[in-house]
């Protein structure tokens, strides 16, 4: 049984009868027509012995059943228009039509009521039964309003698995029929367990006696015995063990909270009409999608014996099955990710995509806060991971082709800003793009900035859905490439910094744009579908550049990504962004794009990469399909390659006659100094 409407609307209902004038100072009625006017007038505006004088009833009785039936149905207002009428000599019978206002989220019961009425010696009176006021409500009988509520569906992953558990709470209500007095005994309860009693009494006045009532849902209130204790105390009180779809198992932020509508107040906070006991979305899906979730109760008006036991049904009004919501996500690769993160010293987000079609597969935050949506909608400066961007942006507009040379020197000045590579390495023997991208040589993109420009630039960024106009059901941020500066501010934006910012989400989906050739619009939940089906398909030969560069750059400089499985590909970086380094991991590993934001202390961070760190726990938590909670499986790195120029004694770090010190120069296995260097 559901919970009666939170609110009522309680307004003076304007009359539907022509009542003619000076029928209140009439002692007889000459007519049956003024005998039902009076009747029916007295009784819409709420004057039950008014409306008793005009029956041969007994005048307490009278008034005292049409008063239950404002209870029974905890009515916001009742009108009536007066129908037909039929005479036979001293007898006639009037119809007429109720429009009875069930109250804020209930349905309007209208129906076509039927009295009789006699002509006596005080004139015309209605013929009292109870069939007044129903024609199929019998004697000993009472209307209540009955409701069927659906259990609250499920939120799914890409395999039908659950992705929300049925959590235990306890239901305080009551059972009408055992309660000494209702008033008073519901608002007992209702300040015991801080709540207003106006929504707790609506319910109960009009359901069936003999049902319990739930009222409130209490998490973890079997823990307070000294409440259960109060509770029983109250006449007619009990609780209920309930499973309701409540918690999340994984991704908080995307899921969203679940609350009942008295717990917290929620009825007070949340949009539509909801009853006291329903479950409500607070965020996420569950508040995106809570019509489907939570469906809609069936409504019956019905009549109930003597004995509380249901004996018709007047009306009923069927409500919406609660169904599931599929989503994209993969429970697997949603659990490495939320482990991956749990050895961060500070916060970060892990986004994952399907390369092929956009689909989101994980979407986890080190926080672990449902209100924590920095996956989605952050706005950070990408660094040198951007260089994966300006590095298609520079074959796109012509700057540079596959085997044009492209200096690295240890630094350059733009205007007036010095750019200097990391560890004041460089890059000798002519450089491609390719070798610039794998270590990362910022010198060597901001000295080829102008001749790419700032229109390929932010063109070519738009094509990879950076500042483009998609959505998805929660909020995103697609990022902005706004440069309006001289020649300086271009180079800043080449290596991820001037007026580039973007989300993790938003650069997963950049990665899968450059392993698939084409980008792809995201898509969360199946039904929703993609909010663009365009795709941007790109350049293929200038992508198989980019590529050869991103495969390297974690063969040279990550070899601990490669540990097993398919080959990974990808970009790291390390900047600062309003006092916080930034570090990135960017790339992908099969048909999986994925980004790795790690938000850490400047002063804590210079030997070690912990976005490189998180890439690798989640690559072993997908390889592995299960992650064990609170365990990130353990960094090893092996001996590096030596096919760069000079031989190499650590990932990224050359050493030789003319000694090169590459870009993203690495002092140690899984260690790096500051990648990008700008």
């Amino acid at each position: 049984m559901s919970p009666r409407p939170l609110g009522r609307r309680i307004a003076a209902a304007s009359s539907g009868l022509i009542v003619a004038l000076g029928l209140a100072a009439c002692t007889t009625h000459p007519s049956p027509e003024v005998a039902v006017r009076s009747f029916l007038l007295a009784w819409q505006d709420g004057n039950y012995a008014e409306a008793a004088r005009h029956t041969d009833g007994d005048p307490e009785e009278v008034e005292r059943a049409l008063a239950d039936v404002h209870d029974q149905l905890d009515l916001a207002s009742i009108r009536f228009d007066l129908g037909q009428m039929s005479l036979r000599g001293e007898s006639a019978t009037a119809q007429f039509e109720v429009a009875a206002d069930l109250g804020i989220g209930d349905p309007m019961w209208s129906y076509t009521g039927r009295m009789p009425l006699e002509d006596g010696p005080a004139g015309w009176r209605i013929s009292w039964s109870p069939g007044v006021i129903h024609p199929d409500l019998g004697e000993g009988e009472r209307l209540a309003v009955s409701y069927e509520i659906e259990d609250r569906g499920q939120i799914l992953d890409r395999e039908g698995e659950p992705l929300v558990s049925a959590d235990s709470v306890t239901a305080f209500g009551v059972l009408p029929a055992d309660m000494e007095d209702k008033e008073a005994g519901v608002t007992e309860l209702a300040e015991l367990l801080e709540e207003e009693p106006e929504p707790l009494l609506n319910r109960v006045r009009s359901a069936p006696p003999e049902q319990f009532q739930p009222l409130v849902l209490m998490r973890d209130a079997e823990l307070d015995g000294a409440l259960l204790r109060e509770a029983g105390k109250i006449s007619g009180v009990d609780t209920q063990e309930v499973k309701i779809n409540l918690s999340p198992r994984v991704a908080p932020f995307l899921l969203g909270e679940v609350a009942g509508t008295a717990e917290h107040r929620v009825s007070a906070r949340v949009s539509g009409s909801y009853q006291a006991g329903d479950t409500v979305g607070l965020s996420g899906l569950q508040n995106i999608f809570q019509h489907e979730l939570a469906g809609s109760a069936t409504t019956q008006v019905v009549t109930l014996g003597g004995d509380g036991e249901q004996t018709d049904v007047l009306e009923s009004w069927e409500g919406v099955r609660s169904g599931g919501v599929e989503t994209t996500l993969d429970l697997s690769t949603q659990s490495a990710a939320e482990s991956a993160l749990e050895a961060l010293p500070g916060n970060g987000y892990i986004v994952a995509v399907d390369s092929t079609n956009g689909e989101v597969l994980a979407a986890a935050n080190a926080s672990g806060s449902a209100a924590d949506d920095g996956a989605f909608t952050g706005s950070y400066a990408p660094g040198g991971a951007f260089t994966l961007v300006s590095s298609l942006a520079a074959l796109d507009s012509g700057a540079v082709t596959g085997d044009t040379p492209m200096p690295c020197g240890f630094q350059s000045e733009i205007g007036d800003q010095v750019f200097t590579n990391p560890s004041s390495g460089f890059l000798s023997d002519n450089p491609t793009l390719a070798r610039n991208l794998a270590y990362m040589c910022t010198v060597g993109f901001v000295d080829i900035a102008s001749e790419v420009g700032p229109e390929a630039l932010t063109d070519t960024a738009a094509r990879l859905g950076l500042g483009a106009d998609w959505q998805l059901p929660l909020p995103v941020s697609s990022g902005t490439v706004d440069i309006d500066g001289g020649d300086a501010d271009v180079a800043s934006a080449m290596v991820g910094e001037h007026g580039v910012r973007t989300s993790p989400l938003a650069m997963a989906l950049a990665a899968g744009a450059v392993a698939d050739g084409s980008w792809h619009a995201p898509t969360l939940v199946r039904e929703e579908g993609p909010t663009r089906s365009g795709e941007n398909s790109l350049d293929e030969a200038h992508l198989e550049v980019v590529r050869e560069g991103l495969r390297n750059a974690v063969a040279n400089r990550m070899p601990e990504l490669n540990l097993g499985g398919e080959e990974v590909s990808g970009q790291a970086a390390r900047t600062e962004q309003d006092d916080t380094a930034l570090h990135w991991f960017v790339g992908y590993q099969g048909e999986v794009a994925f980004a790795v934001l790690a938000e850490v202390d400047p002063e804590t961070t210079q030997w070690q990469q912990y976005a490189v760190t998180a890439a690798v726990s989640f690559l072993n938590g997908m390889a592995d399909g299960t992650v064990t909670e609170g365990q990130v499986p353990p960094v090893e790195a092996p001996a590096p390659p030596t096919d760069a120029p000079g031989t190499q004694t650590g990932p990224g770090t050359q050493t030789g006659p003319g000694t090169e010190a590459g870009p993203g120069t690495e002092t140690g296995p899984g260690t790096e100094t500051d990648l990008n260097g700008t």
